[in-house]
């Protein structure tokens, strides 16, 4: 099976869509993988935001991660579980797309995004533009065959220096090759800035006391692209008891920031 449209992507079939303002789907996340961890979740919404941005201005340009104010994460998604996705687009034009989303398994929202922001690039830098419009008119119609996504292979991440309590560091080596990349993207790979969060949570974790869980990521910003091979220097910072603020650093430049909000511990 080709990667294209089945390795990272996370909308199966949009069943609402009212061009450039908003769109409703949904996502079969298959029972078969091990985990779907709460950035795939908040790709999903983005990738149903992109296809409202890209059939908005003709697939003349396709929308990019780069800012997310807020991210709420309000409960777990897991393996055979159906996303129901939402988004609202507040501005679309040739150069950004400004919107909001989230999604919910059972009426139940699990995740919230606010004020996202992705600036649009040639969308035929990164894929071809008639298979992208022939994919929304499937996915707007009978929708396409679920259980193609097979899980990711979490990148390689080696612990470094560690402050007890204060900081902890670790190096992500991004793989020269994955199956992810024939969806991200076909004609210029990008390691998904999803997949890079989803690995600097686990990280702040590191300094989490015991029973806290995310519950806010805000002021997250990528800076750059990251392509495959970089090797990146991850550091997750306390802030205070319950904020730690992320980065991302190659070749002594910053290429992503973030700050993550826990959930108070429980008393026993």
């Amino acid at each position: 099976m080709s990667a294209h449209f089945a390795a990272f992507s996370f909308v199966d079939r949009i069943t609402a869509f009212e061009p450039g303002l908003r769109a409703r789907g949904m996502f079969a996340v298959p029972d078969a993988i091990a985990a779907f961890p709460s950035c795939l979740v908040a790709e999903a919404v983005g990738q149903l935001a992109a296809w409202v941005a890209m059939e908005k201005i003709a697939f003349r340009g396709r929308p990019v991660a780069a800012l997310a104010n807020e991210t709420t994460f309000h409960g777990e998604v897991r393996p055979g579980d159906t996303l129901d996705l939402a988004v609202e687009i507040e501005h679309c034009d040739d150069d950004a797309v400004a919107y909001a989303g989230w999604a919910s398994v059972g009426g139940r929202r699990v995740i919230e995004l606010k004020d996202c922001l992705g600036p649009m690039l040639p969308v035929a830098d990164f894929d071809a533009p008639e298979a992208l419009a022939e994919r929304l008119v499937l996915l707007r119609g009978l929708g396409a065959v679920p259980g193609r996504f097979h899980g990711v292979v979490a990148p390689q991440v080696q612990p470094d220096a560690t402050t007890p309590g204060d900081a902890v560091s670790a190096t992500l080596t991004v793989p020269t090759a994955a199956p992810f990349f024939g969806d991200h993207f076909p004609r210029r790979p990008v390691f998904p800035a999803t997949l890079l969060l989803d690995a600097q949570i686990g990280l702040a974790m590191q300094l989490a006391a015991p029973g806290a869980k995310p519950a806010r990521m805000t002021h997250v910003k990528m800076r750059s692209f990251i392509a495959p091979g970089q090797v990146l220097k991850l550091e997750a910072r306390r802030s205070d008891a319950q904020r730690i603020r992320l980065s991302a650093e190659t070749d002594g430049k910053t290429v992503a920031t973030a700050r993550l909000e826990l959930t108070p511990t429980e008393a026993p």
